[in-house]
């Protein structure tokens, strides 16, 4: 039991730590992450040595074998940038409460479900936050960009409304295309979203390793590509070279998501609730 009460407040306190420099500088250093690892693996393995059990130090290490699978799958799905993939991979370490793998499997996939439905209601409400003090902007954009993609908006209303009406056979029909209709909205609304409230022009020296380019930008002879993977520090050099000012993408940033679902993971694992979901 107070081994998965150091884990825990070993994790809360990285993890605050965590949303403090990616609020303040929106980005998570390797270091943080990397010394999380290190420092979970450290406790097991010495509480597996004097304990006699190493069946303690081995869970963390499949653990972090999972999270490696789920942080990488999650930065090429473009869900994640680079800081949030590695501070997902770092709780793999510390999240196998159990001496069981199949138990601390049903345990991932709890954390997953918590924090896949956290960061739905977070993004909404952050996205929401962006369009009202950004309103007359978004409204701009909003008609600009059903203009950009009129003829597939007006395609994607027409099959919406078509299931709608096919929904007189079969219910089924009618929940189709009420997904799709609000599918193509939320297409919309992201996208206006991003474009009115996410994009800013910085000052080359203000640049970080990983800052997403807005769009493709030429330095000299040279193009430096608009990538998921953000710059790096010899395009920053580039750029501080021949540009003063670039316009870059801003996301929002994630790392709360951790912090409330870990916090709920924990309550979860408190009151003894194996699975709340099923």
């Amino acid at each position: 039991m107070y081994e998965i009460i150091f884990l825990s407040a070993l994790a809360i306190v990285w993890i605050l730590f965590a949303v403090i420099q990616d609020l303040r500088t929106r980005e998570i250093a390797n270091w943080l992450n990397f010394s999380l690892i290190i420092f979970a693996l450290g406790f097991r393995f010495f509480y597996s040595l004097f304990g006699g059990e190493f069946g303690f130090f081995y869970q963390g290490i499949y653990g972090l074998g999972v999270f490696f699978i789920i942080g990488n799958l999650f930065y090429y799905g473009r869900i994640f940038a680079g800081g949030d993939a590695k501070l997902m991979i770092a709780l793999g370490a510390i999240l196998p409460f159990h001496n069981n793998f199949y138990d601390n499997l049903n345990f991932f996939l709890i954390f997953l479900m918590i924090f896949l439905f956290v960061g739905a209601i977070y993004t909404l409400i952050g996205s929401l936050w962006f369009t009202l003090i950004n309103f007359k902007s978004f409204k701009k954009e909003f008609r600009k960009q059903l203009m950009k993609f009129k003829k597939y908006y007006s395609l994607g209303i027409s099959l919406a409304v078509l299931l709608a009406l096919l929904g007189f056979m079969d219910e089924i029909f009618l929940s189709l295309g009420v997904l799709f209709f609000v599918f193509i909205n939320l297409y919309i609304y992201a996208k206006a979203v991003d474009e009115s409230s996410m994009i800013r022009n910085v000052g080359t020296g203000k640049l970080t390793e990983g800052d997403w380019l807005y769009k493709n930008t030429k330095v000299g002879k040279k193009t430096i590509k608009a990538s998921w993977e953000g710059l790096k520090k010899q395009e920053i050099r580039l750029l501080k070279k021949y540009h003063k000012k670039i316009r870059i993408r801003y996301g929002i940033p994630f790392s709360p998501v951790f912090l409330i679902s870990f916090l709920i993971l924990i309550w979860f694992w408190k009151i003894g609730l194996r699975n709340p979901f099923w």
